[in-house]
């Protein structure tokens, strides 16, 4: 059963999806409403943040004290790739830094519908290879990303790898948005618990982001994309979420590819769920869980 927390968190995130226009909203009311979370979750003020910018891509690190030297979680942030930011995501990514005992690179990567795909690629992609320029080794490395962030992933270990790319020692794929053509049976069975997103919503967001491109294109949607020689993956998701097929799909395609992928579906949570640690039980075990996978594929 979940938890009395979890419930109170369903609830505020039901008020708030309404509150910024529910069903219907817009892209604007995305973005304030995604920044308007972000106020409610204050940063622990050991957390070091440091803005930087890479060929013109803003970003930032965010470090933990614990951080071991040389180890980087790059992070790609979730929002329907249309909204989202350094902003949106630092409690999270603190969070996660901190299990994963290491120093965070988050990007503010092009977003739609002013620039379409594939920009959020392109500076995905760029910012992985400035992160090795600048001296961090593949093996040191992992990549990782929500939502739509965390289907950019994919799609960036796959053109990585196209390109010849050292690509990054694991990935972890907190509730990934893998089918923007939106075929999965839970878009239909999940409609009625998901408390924030909905089949009509992803249908606009993902034409908001390929426009006249094919949904099944396979750095849109990495299902049917070619999977073989990616890294490790560790898959989190939902089990109340629309998009719960997107990852139990994503993880059979891994397997069938030969690529290592450990799935991990959590019984009465929602999408992205992480962001709710540590006062949702669920959640912070859920970081701790994460924390000790990256550190294990990284202290091989």
């Amino acid at each position: 059963m979940a938890s009395k927390e979890s419930q109170v968190a369903r609830q505020m995130l039901q008020n708030w999806a309404q509150s910024f226009g529910g069903k219907s909203m817009t892209v604007e009311q995305l973005r304030q409403g995604l920044e308007a979370l972000a106020q409610l979750r204050p940063l622990d003020p050991a957390i070091r943040v440091e803005k930087t910018a890479i060929d013109g891509i803003p970003a930032e690190w965010v470090t933990s004290p614990n951080a071991a030297a040389g180890r980087v979680l790059y992070y790609l942030h979730g929002g329907a790739y249309c909204a989202g930011s350094c902003n949106s995501h630092r409690h999270l990514v603190a969070q996660l830094a901190r299990a994963c005992a290491a120093r965070a690179l988050v990007i503010e990567y092009r977003l739609a519908p002013e620039h379409r795909f594939p920009a959020a690629l392109e500076d995905a992609v760029a910012a992985y290879k400035w992160l090795l320029s600048y001296g961090v080794a593949p093996e040191n490395i992992v990549i990782a990303g929500d939502s739509a962030g965390g289907g950019l992933a994919v799609a960036t270990l796959i053109a990585l790898r196209d390109e010849g790319v050292a690509l990054p020692q694991a990935a972890v794929l907190l509730s990934p948005w893998t089918d923007l053509e939106g075929t999965g049976d839970s878009v239909k069975t999940r409609a009625a618990y998901d408390p924030w997103l909905n089949p009509d919503g992803i249908v606009a967001t993902a034409g908001l982001y390929i426009g006249n491109l094919d949904p099944r294109h396979p750095l849109v949607s990495p299902i049917y994309a070619d999977l073989h020689g990616l890294p490790p993956v560790l898959v989190h998701v939902g089990h109340d979420e629309i998009l719960l097929d997107d990852s139990t799909r994503l993880v059979d395609r891994l397997r069938s590819a030969g690529v290592e992928a450990d799935l991990k579906i959590w019984e009465g949570m929602w999408h992205v769920f992480h962001a709710f640690a540590p006062e949702v039980p669920e959640a912070d075990s859920a970081i701790e869980e994460i924390g000790a996978y990256v550190k294990q594929k990284l202290e091989k």
